[in-house]
């Protein structure tokens, strides 16, 4: 019975912590994609951002991660410029128009 408290509570402590190292791993997954589609690193940025903030941000959500509680944002840049940043197309999550 011990042993089986100890692995639930090493298990609940250390899931956050795989949740955001997945985060990264998926936005350098998503990043070379990208690249690999021909846009330099310096054309865009990617973000990770809670959901519940996800409309506020000027991009494209291109992806989610940590238990589907973060969006990964894709904003275009201008000239490689962070502080130029333009929206580019629409969300993964949008709805149809009806």
């Amino acid at each position: 019975m011990k042993r089986a408290l100890v692995l639930s509570v090493l298990l609940l402590t250390t899931a956050p912590l795989m949740a955001a190292t997945t985060c990264e791993s998926i936005k350098a997954e998503i990043a070379q994609r990208i690249v690999d589609n021909g846009v330099p690193e310096s054309g865009f940025r990617l973000d990770i951002i809670p959901n519940d903030q996800a409309n506020q941000a000027a991009g494209q959500v291109v992806g989610h991660c940590g238990f589907d509680t973060q969006k990964i944002v894709y904003t275009r840049l201008h000239g490689g410029d962070n502080a130029d940043a333009a929206q580019t197309g629409t969300s993964q999550d949008s709805k149809p128009p009806q």
